[in-house]
């Protein structure tokens, strides 16, 4: 079966970090490239902290490339207080030696993009959508490339994780995750619902800590309650979709009100009159969720 093959636009983050483990840990997956963008900490960090992921899982010929460094139109939020001031929850990977590449991340999406079969690159989103936005608008042909969009981020029902009503990738550039909605791409959301769930559980922790392995080691450090796991929800998606279930409905992503900016709003039951613009999962199976993680690591170096 051939691989699928993926973009992996990211703001690592220790949720991050284990998502981009757990992708180039997993053969159906061919890791095209890993662009940062900032989010959880500011991109000169962000992109460092790729590049040492890539580097930790002896994987070097990955390229990562650095994207937007602020959203469209808003002052940046970063949570330091969720990821520590390094990103990794005080991991402290070494000083990566490979290099960044010298292409804006956005070039770099629409270049590959443009260079796809049709309907043949997955987009993993695992922050602020600004990178994917702005290369949409950029170069809206490259949408015919796009398999789909996988993406964390939103929630259909809980409050929100950053304000009362909004989820924080989304929260932090509410207006670039307007147009992808609006693009006419298919998407995937896994929303708060679901990933808030995958918090670490013992029989995980300990199958992981039992490793003696680098990439091991960094998984157990990264991988705990207090955490939850939810940009892995992206990648164990796509290789295991039988964990999840959802569908489809229109997702709209409030840009103007103070009090609600960042909202996304599914409309479940057709209220609204528009068509559904995405599948929005709904649950997943959290003991097969770990299990699959678990696994994956083990795989690496």
């Amino acid at each position: 079966m051939p691989r699928r093959r993926i973009l992996i636009d990211t703001d690592p983050g220790v949720d991050d970090a284990v998502a981009i483990l757990l992708a180039l840990a997993s053969p159906e997956l061919e890791v095209l490239g890993l662009v940062a963008v900032a989010g959880n900490l500011p991109l000169d960090i962000t992109e460092r902290n790729a590049r040492a992921l890539v580097e930790l899982t002896g994987r070097p010929d990955i390229p990562v490339f650095a994207g937007c460094p602020r959203p469209l139109s808003r002052t940046p939020i970063t949570a330091e207080h969720v990821h520590g001031e390094d990103g990794l929850g005080g991991l402290a990977l070494p000083m990566p030696a490979m290099a960044l590449r010298p292409e804006h991340g956005v070039d770099f999406l629409i270049q590959t993009l443009r260079q796809a079969a049709p309907n043949s690159v997955t987009l993993c989103a695992l922050g602020p959508l600004t990178n994917i936005a702005v290369a949409l608008v950029m170069a809206p042909d490259i949408a015919a490339g796009i398999a789909e969009i996988v993406l964390m981020g939103g929630a259909a029902r809980l409050s929100g994780n950053i304000t009362p009503a909004a989820e924080f990738n989304i929260h932090v550039d509410p207006h670039a995750a307007a147009l992808v909605f609006e693009s006419g791409v298919p998407i995937t959301m896994a929303p708060l619902e679901v990933t808030a769930e995958l918090r670490g559980t013992s029989e995980c922790l300990a199958a992981i800590g039992r490793l003696a392995t680098r990439c091991g080691g960094a998984a157990a450090r990264l991988i705990g309650p207090k955490v939850a796991m939810h940009d892995p929800c992206v990648i164990a998606y796509l290789i295991a979709p039988e964990l999840f279930q959802g569908r489809e409905a229109n997702v709209a992503v409030e840009t103007q009100s103070p009090l609600t900016i960042g909202m996304t709003v599914v409309d479940w039951r057709g209220r609204s009159g528009r068509p559904a613009n995405a599948r929005v999962l709904e649950t997943v199976d959290k003991e097969g969720f770990f299990r699959l993680l678990a696994e994956r690591i083990a795989r690496l170096p």
